[in-house]
């Protein structure tokens, strides 16, 4: 079973327009609204797949009862933590080329409280867990130390832990040594503080996250694949998209396929790479099931290209 831990879940709605214009009244071509935040994309892929999983969110106001209700539909155990502001709402426009903008609301501020009670919630539920992904911004009012805290209450529980959060909170949080963390191309330059233009300077600065205190790297590189730096050795793992739709919660559903088939090893990145390319060819933040998965079409190998120039070498 995996435990996820969503410290800032939302309400998504996504809207389908023909093209974005400034200052004009678009007219959306279709909408969903869908529970987000990265746990609960985590937990949503794992359920399109079959696999037993637990989300720990705090949920207040009508937001928060639609994500629960939401979530329950799609067959998900939820185990809310009560706070007194209202769960965040997000916004997407999606444009037929793949272009998507979107608009990410600060959520809102948790009481020590309520920081103590989310914290209790994971401790309650980890055993048993195999896995406790802790994923997302934290919400205000949150310490920077609180994914640390919240790794080291997981693994005195028994379970091995991944860590999917940028900034201070993942720079602190590796102080609890997460078992894995998972960072895409920008996340990673920013940890190290410097741009990345190569796939080899990402696995460089996998390399120095490991040294900070993961215990394995699972980088999302986009269009540029995957890599999976560990004790084991390094690996990169690619998959060729004809279109991408959205590449909203691409990288959630990535890190699902790769806990359920074991969380280590190259079978696990051909896992996470499978599900990362179904994701991108849905709309809006929709998690690829089994029947969107292509196996066949995932590349994974020691023979890393350290040399390739990223697509989007990050700058900042």
């Amino acid at each position: 079973m995996i435990l996820t831990v969503t410290p800032n879940p939302s309400l998504d709605r996504t809207y389908d327009i023909p093209a974005l214009e400034r200052g004009e009244v678009l007219r959306a071509t279709g909408e969903r609204t869908d529970p987000g935040g990265k746990g609960v994309n985590v937990s949503r892929a794992l359920t399109a797949a079959g696999h037993a999983t637990r989300a720990v969110v705090p949920l207040g106001g009508a937001p928060g009862a639609l994500v629960a209700e939401l979530l329950a539909a799609q067959g998900i155990d939820v185990v809310p933590v009560r706070i007194g502001g209202h769960t965040r709402s997000n916004v997407a426009v999606a444009e037929p080329d793949g272009t998507l903008t979107k608009i990410n609301s600060p959520g809102p501020k948790l009481t020590p409280g309520e920081s103590e009670a989310l914290l209790a919630a994971v401790g309650e539920h980890a055993t048993g867990a195999d896995w406790v992904a802790c994923c997302g911004s934290l919400p205000r009012g949150v310490a920077d130390t609180w994914y640390a805290d919240l790794v080291t209450r997981a693994h005195g529980h028994g379970s091995r832990t991944a860590l999917d959060t940028s900034g201070s909170s993942l720079l602190v949080g590796l102080r609890g040594r997460p078992d894995v963390v998972k960072p895409n191309a920008r996340e990673l330059a920013e940890a190290v503080g410097r741009p990345l233009s190569t796939v080899g300077d990402a696995v460089k600065a996998a390399e120095e996250l490991r040294a900070a205190g993961a215990g394995a790297v699972l980088a999302s590189l986009g269009a540029d694949g995957q890599l999976l730096v560990s004790p084991g050795g390094v690996w990169y793992g690619y998959a060729p998209v004809a279109a991408v739709r959205s590449d909203v919660g691409a990288g959630d559903a990535s890190l699902a396929g790769f806990l359920a088939a074991g969380g280590e090893g190259p079978a696990a990145l051909a896992a996470a790479v499978a599900h990362g390319a179904a994701a991108v060819r849905l709309p809006g933040s929709q998690m690829p099931a089994p029947a969107d998965l292509d196996p066949s079409a995932v590349t994974v190998t020691t023979d890393v290209p350290l040399d390739r120039p990223l697509a989007r070498a990050t700058t900042d």
